[in-house]
């Protein structure tokens, strides 16, 4: 199967080269990414593309010094809305409405029951909400980046709260939740380039209820 191929090839680069990944190849990564399933089809999430150097370079200061962040082709930062508000859910609300060109009394009552439910919660538990879709899309980009060939390192080991602040998300109601620097291997210098990919076995990994 391709995608197991593909799969199978990827690793969590330890060191990029540069090279730039094409418009095209990023348009499709992001486009996989945009169409992961979330709660509700809300959708609680942006994607930040950072491609100017000095803001990769002040990036990587706070994320371990990690080479990939300033080396990368795109810095894509997955940040998840800071809360669930009645405007962000009657934007998506609408916006089904409007694309499907009808209104469905069942999907309206839906949106009622959100609206009577998730802006009562605390800000705290409606993030950690938003935070779990926004990991469900940077998983399809990941697996896309793959598809196209190109190499990719998921990242939690940064300061998230220095992130917010160079990217200015609070502004935008966005918290950052992980990075994903795509580009290509510099395999001269990654460590990791060449060692087997080590899983769980199966047996440790899968239990079957029948």
């Amino acid at each position: 199967m391709e995608l197991l191929d593909k799969l199978n090839w990827r690793y969590a680069t330890k060191a990029m080269n540069g090279e730039k990944v094409s418009q095209e190849k990023l348009d499709n990564i992001i486009e996989a990414a945009s169409l992961a399933p979330t709660s509700s089809g809300l959708q609680p999430f942006e994607i930040i593309v950072v491609t100017n150097q000095e803001v990769k370079d002040e990036i990587r200061k706070i994320a371990w010094n990690q080479s990939v962040v300033s080396d990368c082709s795109h810095l894509l930062v997955f940040a998840a809305w800071d809360n669930y508000t009645e405007d962000r859910i009657n934007y998506m609300f609408d916006l089904v409405n409007e694309v499907r060109g009808f209104k469905n009394e069942g999907w309206e009552n839906y949106r009622q029951q959100l609206l009577g439910h998730y802006p009562k919660r605390s800000s705290e538990e409606n993030f950690n909400h938003a935070a779990r879709q926004a990991y469900i899309a940077f998983s399809q980009a990941l697996s896309a980046a793959a598809f196209e060939g190109v190499d990719s390192t998921p990242m939690e080991g940064f300061d998230t709260d220095a992130l917010d602040k160079i990217l200015k998300l609070e502004d935008k109601g966005l918290k950052s939740c992980v990075m994903l620097p795509i580009g290509y291997r510099d395999a001269d210098n990654d460590w990791l380039v060449n060692l087997k990919k080590v899983r769980k076995p199966k047996e440790d990994l899968v239990s079957v209820v029948d």
